[in-house]
C-alpha cells in the first residue's frame, strides 16, 4: 500500500507496484520451477569450493534461467513470443540436467542426492510441454 495526497490530505491508496499484475506468478509451472531452483541451490552447497566459478556457477545460472524465461515469456505481447521463451526454459532444463550428469561423473553428487531434483525437472518439463501445447492449440 502507498500513501497518496488527495484533496489536501494523505490517504491510503494502491501504488503502481500493486497495480502491476504479474501473470507468471499465477502459473503452477513457474512456482514449481522456483522450487527446483531452491533444490539445486541446496545441492551445490556440497560441491568442492574450486567449482564455485565453474560448475556451481553454470548450474545456478541455468537453473534460475528456467523461471526467469517463464516469467519473461508470460509478460510478452504475443503468444508466439511467450511460446519461444517457454522453449528456452525447456532448454535450460536440459542444460541443468547435463551439468548434474557431469557433477555425478566427477563424484560430486550421487544418484540418490539428485533423484528429487530429476523428478522435479521432469515435472516442470511436462508442465512446460503442456503449456506450450495449450498455447499453440488456442492460436
Amino acid at each position: 500500500m502507498s500513501w497518496e495526497l488527495r484533496g489536501g490530505s494523505w490517504e491510503a491508496g494502491v501504488g503502481s507496484r500493486e497495480l502491476m499484475e504479474k501473470p507468471h506468478k499465477k502459473l503452477d509451472v513457474w512456482k514449481e520451477s522456483i522450487n527446483l531452483v531452491s533444490l539445486i541451490y541446496q545441492l551445490v552447497r556440497c560441491f568442492p569450493k574450486n567449482e564455485e566459478y565453474g560448475l556451481i556457477s553454470q548450474i545456478k545460472r541455468a537453473s534460475v534461467s528456467i523461471p526467469g524465461n517463464i516469467a519473461e515469456g508470460a509478460a510478452r505481447q504475443t503468444r508466439r513470443e511467450y511460446i519461444q521463451f517457454l522453449y528456452i526454459a525447456r532448454g535450460s532444463i536440459s542444460e541443468v540436467d547435463t551439468y548434474l550428469e557431469i557433477a555425478k561423473n566427477l563424484s560430486y553428487i550421487s544418484d540418490e542426492s539428485i533423484n528429487p531434483i530429476e523428478q522435479k525437472m521432469v515435472n516442470v518439463d511436462k508442465m512446460l510441454t503442456g503449456l506450450i501445447y495449450s498455447l499453440k492449440k488456442s492460436e
